[in-house]
């Protein structure tokens, strides 16, 4: 079984499947810098296009309690959600949850639609409206309609069943896709809502991270012919240049190391592999604080410390549980001095420092630390660009500012752009017409934005297995265009047929980004739409030259990036 391998042979099984560390990497320069003291000639640039957040093994995630299907093997129909269903489902009675702050018993939390479902109406409500969002019933609660394989899952709205079967993985792999950082992934806090039956552990964030990780090396090493894990940039390059996947093991978790001593903890996950991390996920840790965004985690953080606070409404419109927030809405928690030291040693040992999720004072005091350190390489792995963003979503604290990429450029860092299902403002540069609300229209607006507004280097971010919905399809009837109002959903999709550009061809046009192996064609589709591509198709290259970067050594600011402009957006006429 695979839950049975020690994490002593994970470690050999990396040693001897790598000639070298990342202390032994070359360097270079900011992506998309001219070769100077870095990497320079020594090699040409590799092809591909990279995926830089995806949770492969998240079907182990939550004590493997979630999540249908496996990532390997054959995929079989599911249950649909009928009681007892295995997956997709949170436990009926939420009520204790509610009794962990007993002073807090007046508080009100019916103008949260969330929350109220869970801990009000129950969990067999809860279940049926966590995955429900505009155009669609999702696939959590009973989903009787959603059974098969192929014709119910997956599609664009899949949240509870899986996204990265090995077969979609090597079908994006033959037509593009050279690297993929896959992120170990847990929460405990989600994991004590699901039903105990469901559980094949405890409730155990570290210890889902480490069975992930060993999973992680256990389908590289019984697919040698074309998977393998990199342990350094030099390393990634000898797999893409033998045309096989290079795999980077990162984690994401909010209850990062647990209690255990973060600096021999870290020098242990390196051993096992791992060479990003995020060191805050949802909810503050002794690392630094959270970007707020869902009303969920915000309750995960009250039942921690049974704060609330009214300075802001972000929980509900009178008041935001958990966190300490300001006026606007931000955490006042940034990085503390354990979690400056974690930075340190991840700059010491040439790690990737992933700041999605991190507060927006969190970011800044990553940045400072970058400076110090002759402007050490920060990436967000999966982020919204937060001014082109609808107006809902870009209150959000967890969207990027643009102050934000301009530290990240400056750092030689890089962007992971969400493949989202969210309203967008138009970007009137785009040259694409927003007339399909979520769809590869919806992601050129913010690519585009990204490219010629932000000039950041990016790659894909799609957080596939994530607990979130993906890109709508621009045909068929399965929620094309549908984060517009429904009367204008209808418009905007007859608008498809009639005005074009055409299908692809695959499953992509109907379901929209179902699965990894749908990536290729969201590429092709915005080809079809005219977007210029060639960034994203060589973002291979783009994170192994960040890589390099932190390795070292480095000559100082990466880019100056004063070149940023946030002209050229538009609402959107809804």
């Amino acid at each position: 079984m695979i839950r049975s391998l020690k994490t002593s042979s994970i470690a050999l099984l990396v040693a001897l499947s790598s000639g070298c560390d990342a202390s032994t990497a070359s360097s270079a320069d900011a992506p998309g810098a001219p070769l100077g003291e870095g990497r320079a000639a020594l090699s040409p640039p590799v092809t591909g296009f990279a995926e830089i957040h995806h949770h492969m093994m998240a079907e182990q995630a939550f004590g493997g309690g979630w999540l249908h299907g496996s990532h390997a093997g054959s995929l079989h129909d599911c249950d649909g959600g009928l009681p007892p269903s295995d997956h997709a489902r949170v436990r009926q009675d939420l009520s204790s949850l509610l009794d962990l702050c007993p002073d807090a018993e007046g508080l009100d939390l019916s103008s949260a639609p969330v929350l109220n479902a869970l801990f009000w109406l129950g969990g067999a409500v809860g279940s049926e409206l966590i995955g429900q969002t505009q155009g669609t019933d999702g696939d959590t609660g009973l989903h009787l309609g959603r059974r098969r394989v192929g014709s119910g899952w997956p599609r664009w709205d899949t949240i509870a069943h899986q996204q990265s079967w090995e077969g979609w993985v090597r079908d994006a792999h033959d037509r593009g896709l050279n690297l993929v950082v896959v992120s170990a992934v847990s929460n405990d806090f989600l994991c004590s809502l699901l039903p105990a039956r469901n559980l094949e552990r405890p409730c155990d964030e570290m210890a889902d991270v480490e069975l992930q990780i060993q999973m992680v090396h256990r389908f590289a090493a019984e697919r040698p012919d074309w998977v393998e894990v990199a342990l350094s940039p030099s390393e990634a390059r000898r797999i893409i240049g033998e045309g096989k996947l290079a795999v980077v093991i990162a984690i994401e978790t909010s209850n990062l190391f647990g209690s255990r001593d973060a600096l021999s903890e870290l020098d242990r996950f390196h051993a096992m592999g791992v060479r990003s991390l995020q060191p805050v996920h949802q909810l503050d840790n002794r690392f630094g604080g959270a970007a707020l965004h869902n009303p969920i985690f915000q309750f995960a953080q009250f039942t921690k410390n049974c704060h609330v606070d009214l300075d802001c409404g972000a929980t509900t419109e009178a008041f935001t549980l958990g966190f300490d927030v300001d006026s606007s809405c931000r955490n006042t928690r940034g990085l503390t001095d354990e979690g400056r030291q974690l930075l340190q040693a991840m700059m010491d040992r040439g790690m990737l420092i992933d700041l999605a999720h991190l507060s927006e004072r969190g970011v800044r005091d990553a940045y400072a630390l970058a400076e110090t350190n002759t402007y050490y390489p920060l990436y967000i792995s999966h982020g919204h660009l937060r001014e082109v963003m609808n107006p809902e979503l870009a209150d959000d604290e967890k969207t990027t500012p643009a102050w934000a990429i301009q530290a990240i450029r400056r750092t030689g860092g890089m962007f992971g752009l969400r493949t989202a299902h969210d309203q967008t403002r138009a970007y009137t540069r785009s040259g694409v017409e927003n007339n399909c609300q979520g769809s590869s229209r919806s992601f050129a607006q913010a690519y585009e934005f990204g490219r010629q507004g932000l000039k950041v280097p990016m790659a894909f971010g799609a957080d596939l297995n994530g607990f979130i919905q993906q890109t709508r399809p621009r045909f068929g009837s399965n929620g094309a265009c549908s984060a517009a109002p429904q009367a204008e959903a209808l418009t905007q999709a007859l608008a498809q047929q009639v005005s074009g550009p055409g299908r692809v061809g695959t499953d992509f046009d109907e379901k929209g980004l179902a699965h990894i192996g749908h990536l290729p064609d969201l590429l092709t589709d915005l080809d079809h739409l005219g977007v210029d591509t060639a960034a994203l198709r060589s973002s291979a290259e783009t994170f192994l030259r960040m890589w390099e970067r932190a390795a070292g050594p480095r000559a100082g600011m990466a880019d100056a990036a004063n070149d940023i402009d946030t002209t050229g957006i538009v609402d959107a006429a809804l």
